[in-house]
């Protein structure tokens, strides 16, 4: 029997603190679960060194298993995973966050729930019963709830995270969403979900705790937020 095989897609940038950590994590969860994986490293030409850090994990975990696919520059989250998918030799695709936002511990629920009901697509949510999130302030609470709240209600796309961006795809569907997303940057993750609705695939959910980052900088600004809204709009209009 084909035992599936799991890609995980992690476009990075300035992520040299944190890729050794999520890397580790992301190699024992799949280890203690028995499943086979590839970990494909996206790496915008980070200038701190990311993709050094990656060529010595490389060396550590094994070419099978670290797949090295870096960019020229900063091209932005849709056309990381496109890159990415093109690389990616999978029958599922993990996306998520490099920054430590994520933890790889919640993979094999993720898997077992995909499992259990084939489902199209399985997404990480912080707003049901056992997820939730740490490290916020209150602000950054209700821009995420008053996000998720406004989309739910102008799209009602029926998943109660829309904005997180932990999730477990078939990898053609993966492929068949982020040919008709046209959305860049913060509202990409959401506009998926849109669409998955939209071509009536199954949809699962996994209760997460988030994690504010642990190095770095947030990439919330006041701009990805005007841009969120923006963007809603044109997907509401559109869709």
């Amino acid at each position: 029997m084909h035992s599936p095989k799991y890609s995980v897609l992690l476009p990075t940038y300035n992520e040299r603190q944190n890729l050794p950590i999520i890397t580790w994590l992301l190699v024992k969860a799949f280890t203690d679960a028995q499943l086979k994986y590839e970990i494909i490293v996206i790496d915008d030409a980070s200038p701190d060194g990311t993709l050094e850090v990656a060529k010595q994990l490389q060396k550590v975990y094994g070419e099978d298993h670290i797949v090295l696919r870096p960019r020229a520059g900063k091209l932005g989250l849709g056309t990381a995973y496109v890159h990415g998918i093109q690389h990616s030799t999978g029958d599922y695709i993990f996306i998520m966050d490099a920054d430590m936002s994520h933890h790889p511990k919640f993979i094999p629920e993720f898997v077992r729930l995909q499992a259990k009901y084939n489902y199209d697509v399985v997404t990480g949510t912080r707003y049901r019963s056992g997820g939730g999130v740490h490290g916020w302030d209150l602000r950054r609470k209700l821009t995420s709830r008053v996000a998720n709240y406004l989309a739910d209600v102008l799209l009602n796309p029926g998943v109660s995270d829309l904005t997180g961006s932990f999730r477990l795809y078939k990898t053609d569907v993966l492929k068949n969403l982020i040919s008709v997303t046209k959305s860049k940057g913060y509202v990409f993750q959401m506009e998926m979900m849109v669409r998955a609705r939209q071509f009536h695939y199954s949809i699962g959910e996994v209760p997460i705790t988030f994690v504010d980052r642990v190095y770095g900088e947030s990439k919330l600004g006041a701009d990805e937020i005007v841009q969120y809204l923006k963007g809603l709009w044109a997907l509401f209009t559109d869709v």
